[in-house]
């Protein structure tokens, strides 16, 4: 009943973290261990340092092993990433979030082609009843005349007549090279 009275305790175990765990062990006092302790320790630390060593070099070998397996199945990292990208997008697609926000994002767009239906059609008879309005149709009888009024009236002749023609009218004379018209005699 003691125990738990006198509050937390240290954790008994160090988490493993790599190269870290070695600054994460509580440093004991060195003097305090007997040769015999230390020596047994030194050896301890060379048998453990030997298996990681071993452990990387197994580590080392079965990536490469794993490589070539890949290169020989024709598996590239950008097919793979591919993959991871395509299993990625499908685990997305079909989670539940997902599909609530599809849901509600659809709904949303019917709403607005709705809303914005309604509006062009209150637009168009709203011009249309404008349009009707007396107002409008005296306004739009005034720029008739006046574009009546303001725009050539249409020839009969033929385009051809109009080049050949001069400014005032008169057909052009064709006269040889070299020779003047009687009235543009030179001096």
């Amino acid at each position: 009943m003691e125990e738990a009275d006198q509050g937390p305790k240290s954790p008994d175990f160090i988490p493993e973290v790599g190269e870290d765990a070695v600054n994460a062990v509580p440093s004991s006092p060195y003097m305090a261990l007997t040769e015999e302790e230390q020596a047994e320790l030194h050896s301890e630390l060379a048998k453990v340092e030997d298996e990681i060593q071993t452990l990387s070099q197994v580590l080392a070998a079965k990536e490469k092993q794993v490589a070539d397996i890949k290169r020989k199945l024709g598996i590239t990292p950008l097919n793979e990433f591919k993959q991871n990208l395509s299993k990625g997008w499908q685990e997305v697609t079909t989670s539940t979030a997902y599909k609530k926000t599809s849901e509600t994002l659809s709904q949303v767009g019917q709403k607005a082609t709705t809303a914005f239906s309604s509006v062009g059609s209150a637009i168009s008879r709203k011009l249309e009843d404008v349009r009707n309005t007396p107002t409008f149709k005296s306004f739009e009888e005034k720029v008739e005349t006046l574009k009546t009024k303001i725009s050539p009236t249409p020839t009969t002749g033929d385009i051809e007549e109009v080049s050949e023609s001069t400014p005032d009218g008169e057909p052009v004379a064709e006269h040889p090279e070299g020779t003047c018209p009687p009235d543009q005699k030179t001096h």
